[in-house]
């Protein structure tokens, strides 16, 4: 490897909106997220559809040939 070409890494603790934080290591020296394992619908099973305007509706007849 050459000398004086690669970024200083830093031992650091990301944080989430919902207080969950976990240790890795970047070359950033803070990291937030808005969405993390811990809180993401997706892996929490709290998965909801958000249906602005009847667009759900609106696809569905638009294509229910």
């Amino acid at each position: 490897m050459k000398q004086g070409i690669h970024p200083e890494l830093f031992e650091v603790e990301v944080k989430c909106t919902c207080d969950h934080s976990f240790m890795t290591r970047s070359t950033h020296k803070e990291i937030r997220s808005t969405l993390c394992s811990s809180c993401h619908p997706f892996f929490t099973g709290q998965q909801r559809f958000v249906d602005t305007a009847g667009r759900i509706e609106k696809f569905k007849k638009k294509y229910a040939q």
